[in-house]
């Protein structure tokens, strides 16, 4: 930390400081006002996600905002370059040393009780990836599926980031309503279809926890985004593409995804055969960790399992 009064001036200004987090890219505190435009810093501006559902954001460069607020209009930060000081940097640390603490030892920290509150819940318990099942296809998406289209951000949701079985209830919601009913009427898992580039957007990993509480066993994608993949890996949930994209236009919700012998076509091949309306021949290219993940059904399984 610098001591050097700036933060002080910005707040006198009329800057406002957030708590380190998410905060205003998820809408999470300072969500715009209605019919007003708001100028944002942050990577993400899908429709909804600041926290006003008819948000009007725009996002700009650090130097655009901080231009902008200063004349209360958008404003282009070089009009303002002969007025910008230069800037230098002091080099005056002060660290309170009183907040350090070390780790406990292994066995000190077994022994500590953990105190919950009312909305902390532990992880439910996810079973092994089955040899073979019979599952109905629950959505079938288009392409470019964002991690907020499957488990939505902002104020409404996101208080329930420690309770999984709560925060489930929101799964889907944007793209349909009726998922989360359907997904816990359906004792025996479900599938998910989609096109290119499944898992945009955010790296939040409740997209991947949320619908494999609800029963989500397999993803057939024709692409994945690369974090949302793994994420989907470390809760046992298979993703998988087409290897002919064409069946993808021939599976509808609703339809039946049946495979036997899964465990095994992991392990000892690329392609995995699935029938629904006629043979579907997908492929993984997971790494043998990976497949050993999935296998166990996510990563704290496996990790309780090497342990």
């Amino acid at each position: 930390m610098i001591v050097d009064g700036r933060l002080e001036a910005l707040v006198a200004a009329g800057a406002r400081i957030h708590q380190t987090g998410c905060n205003g890219c998820i809408g999470m505190g300072q969500a715009p006002a209605v019919g007003r435009n708001s100028l944002r810093t942050t990577p993400r501006n899908f429709s909804g996600r600041s926290g006003t559902e008819e948000d009007s954001v725009f996002l700009c460069s650090p130097e655009t905002a901080a231009a902008s607020a200063l004349t209360g209009r958008i404003t282009d930060p070089r009009t303002l370059a002969k007025a910008c000081p230069e800037l230098s940097y002091p080099i005056r640390p002060a660290v309170n040393a009183k907040l350090l603490e070390a780790p406990l030892a292994a066995e000190r920290a077994r022994a500590v009780q953990l105190v919950k509150g009312p909305n902390i819940h532990s992880l439910p318990r996810f079973d092994q990836l089955p040899d073979q099942f019979t599952v109905p296809i629950l959505l079938k998406m288009d392409d470019d599926v964002s991690t907020d289209e499957i488990l939505p951000a902002g104020a409404r949701v996101l208080p329930y980031r420690s309770n999984i079985q709560k925060i489930s209830d929101f799964a889907f919601e944007r793209i349909d309503r009726s998922y989360v009913e359907r997904a816990r009427s359906t004792r025996a898992g479900h599938a998910v279809v989609a096109g290119r580039n499944y898992g945009q957007g955010s790296s939040r990993e409740h997209a991947a926890a949320a619908p494999r509480n609800l029963g989500l066993r397999v993803v057939l994608a024709k692409s994945f985004a690369r974090i949302h993949r793994q994420n989907l890996v470390n809760y046992g949930i298979l993703p998988l593409t087409f290897v002919d994209e064409a069946d993808y236009d021939r599976m509808h919700k609703d339809d039946v995804l049946r495979v036997d012998g899964l465990r095994r076509a992991l392990r000892s091949s690329e392609d995995v055969t699935f029938d629904c309306r006629g043979p579907v021949r997908t492929r993984h290219d997971l790494t043998a960790l990976q497949i050993d993940v999935i296998l166990a059904g996510g990563l704290i399984n496996w990790r309780r399992n090497v342990s």
